[in-house]
C-alpha cells in the first residue's frame, strides 16, 4: 500500500538516523518510508496501525516497522481534546537496508543479520523481557559518536537477531500497492473509524465519508484491506476494549463494552472471543484486575 511516502531528513554523511520526539501526539496520518523504523515509546498510549492490523501501545514498549510498511501511531482521543497537556516521547532509529548500508549487510559476517532483516519485513513488537536491554542499546546509539554509534548499532541488531521467535505485526503477505490518492483515501477511512468507533457507525455513514455508494465501498474496502468493514470495525473496538480492561479504570466489563460501541454484552463477548481467542473475563484475569465482571 502506497501511503504518504515520507522522506526521513538526514545529513548526507549519515546512514543511521536517530530521532528523539517530544510532541503533543504522534504524527496522525498513515505513512511509509524506505527506512526500517525502530520506535521506543517512552511516553504515550494509543493504537498502532500496521498495514491492516491493530496493536495497542503504551509507554515503555518497542516496535520494529519494516521498510515501506504503512503505519500510524494513533494516540487516544484525550491527546486531541485540547483540555489536557498530554505529550508523547519516543526514541526512533531509522536505517535503509537497501541504501548505503546495503553492501555492509551483504558481507558474509553479517549474513545472519541480513536474514533477520528479510524475515521481519512485517515488523514486530519486542517482548517485554527484552525491552530494557534493547532500550539501553538505543540510548548508547543516540549518545555515541559516529564510529561508536555504528558499532552499537550492529551490536543491537545482533541482539535482536538472536532473540527467540518474534510475532510479526502483520500475518500473511503484504498488501498490494495502490496509488498515493488511494492511500490517502484509505488513511481518511481509517481515521474516521478510529474517531467514531464508540458510536453506531452505519455502512451508509462511512460510505458517504468516502464518497462512495455502500456497495462500492464494501468492495473497495475489502480489496485494499482484505477485511470487511464490519470485521475491521470490530477489531478497532475490541482493541480499544482491551486497553480499557487492562487499565482497570472501568467498573465492569459491560461498561467497557458499551463505551466501545457495542449495544449488547452478548455480542461483545462473542466478538471479543473471535478477535482475541479468549473471553473478556479470561482477559481480565490475565491482568489480575479484581472487581471487573
Amino acid at each position: 500500500m502506497k501511503v504518504l511516502q515520507f522522506t526521513i531528513p538526514v545529513a548526507h554523511d549519515k546512514t543511521i538516523i536517530v530521532q528523539k520526539d517530544v510532541l503533543p501526539h504522534f504524527y496522525p496520518h498513515l505513512h511509509r518510508h524506505e527506512e526500517i523504523q525502530l520506535t521506543w515509546v517512552q511516553k504515550g498510549e494509543g493504537t498502532l496501525i500496521a498495514e491492516n492490523n491493530m496493536h495497542a501501545f503504551r509507554h515503555n514498549e518497542i516496535f520494529w516497522l519494516g521498510a515501506n510498511q504503512p503505519h500510524l501511531f494513533k494516540n487516544d482521543p484525550s491527546y486531541f481534546s485540547g483540555r489536557g497537556k498530554k505529550t508523547i516521547q519516543s526514541l526512533n532509529i531509522f536505517f535503509n537496508p537497501d541504501g548505503k548500508l546495503g553492501p555492509v549487510f551483504n558481507l558474509e559476517e553479517l549474513k545472519n543479520i541480513k536474514a533477520f532483516l528479510n524475515k521481519y519485513q512485517h515488523g514486530f513488537k519486542l517482548p517485554e523481557i527484552m525491552v530494557a536491554e534493547v532500550a539501553a542499546c538505543m540510548l548508547r546509539i543516540q549518545q555515541a559518536r559516529p564510529v561508536d554509534q555504528f558499532i552499537h548499532f550492529i551490536e543491537m541488531l545482533k541482539l535482536l537477531q538472536a532473540a527467540p521467535q518474534l510475532e510479526p505485526l502483520v500475518s500473511g503477505s503484504k498488501l498490494s500497492s495502490v496509488s498515493d490518492h488511494e492511500g490517502l483515501r484509505i488513511g481518511h477511512i481509517y481515521n474516521y473509524i478510529m474517531q467514531h468507533y464508540d458510536t453506531d457507525i452505519m455502512l451508509e455513514d462511512i460510505a458517504k465519508h468516502a464518497h462512495m455508494t455502500p456497495q462500492a465501498f464494501c468492495r473497495y474496502f475489502k480489496k485494499h484491506t482484505r477485511l470487511t468493514f464490519v470485521a475491521f470495525l470490530n477489531e478497532v473496538r475490541i482493541n480499544e476494549a482491551c486497553k480499557k480492561l487492562a487499565d482497570g479504570t472501568y467498573d465492569s466489563i459491560s461498561t467497557v463494552a458499551y463505551h466501545c460501541g457495542f449495544n449488547s454484552i452478548t455480542n461483545f463477548n462473542r466478538v471479543f472471543k473471535t478477535v482475541t481467542g479468549k473471553s473478556p473475563r479470561d482477559y481480565v484475569r490475565e491482568y489480575s484486575l479484581p472487581g471487573l465482571d
